[in-house]
């Protein structure tokens, strides 16, 4: 894929009203997966929502009080059609505005003719102390839009895809480094506690066939 110089930003898929609590998932650290239950008003269903809060390595004036997350949306096995959970969305949730770029498609649809090209945020990331990083490019999203991304969305959250997900949720830390919209560096790191619960009301894992 070709990447242009285009910028726009990104946000995160976050659906319409809280409507109910649970007790957050406690490591031995004291580090916690905060659970919350909310529902969609637009496809009127209910999903669990799962947040973990982590720190700016690198500070950032716009960021005022809010602190970087990683958010897990899913349908409980009781509230899937499915009969058992279904993992919906993963996010990284910044609080400032990330720069966003436009990638050329390497498949054009069928019927259609001409350049594609989909917004995407630039990401690198290290799971534990692994000596490499990875990099990738993750899709904004929009809480205006449900889980699609808009331009008129408030441009500070991008979308993990499920297998980053998986490591993210297996290792004991994880820093992630991108860049906001005026292309100055941003690193955030968490600590990530027993990922037991979300797996089991989420299955992140589960393989699809």
């Amino acid at each position: 894929m070709k990447t242009t110089l285009l910028l726009l930003l990104a946000p995160l898929a976050c659906p319409a009203a809280s409507i109910a609590g649970s007790a957050p998932q406690q490591s031995s650290s004291g580090l916690a997966w905060q659970q919350s239950e909310r529902t969609n008003t637009v496809d009127a269903f209910t999903f669990s929502r799962f947040t973990l809060v982590g720190k700016f390595v690198t500070p950032l004036r716009e960021a005022g009080p809010n602190r970087p997350a990683l958010v897990v949306d899913c349908i409980p096995a009781e509230q899937s059609p499915r009969g058992r959970g279904t993992f919906l969305a993963g996010n990284l949730s910044v609080g400032t505005n990330l720069k966003v770029m436009y990638v050329e498609s390497e498949e054009i649809p069928s019927g259609m003719s001409g350049m594609f090209y989909f917004p995407k945020i630039a990401v690198r990331y290290r799971i534990d102390n692994a000596k490499k990083e990875e990099q990738a490019q993750w899709s904004p999203t929009s809480a205006k839009t449900e889980y699609q991304w808009s331009p008129a969305s408030d441009q500070t959250s991008a979308s993990i895809p499920k297998h980053s997900l998986e490591e993210i949720l297996r290792a004991r830390s994880v820093a992630i480094t991108t860049s906001d919209e005026q292309g100055r560096r941003v690193v955030v790191q968490f600590d990530i506690p027993d990922p037991t619960q979300v797996e089991n009301v989420c299955r992140v894992d589960e393989r699809k066939g």
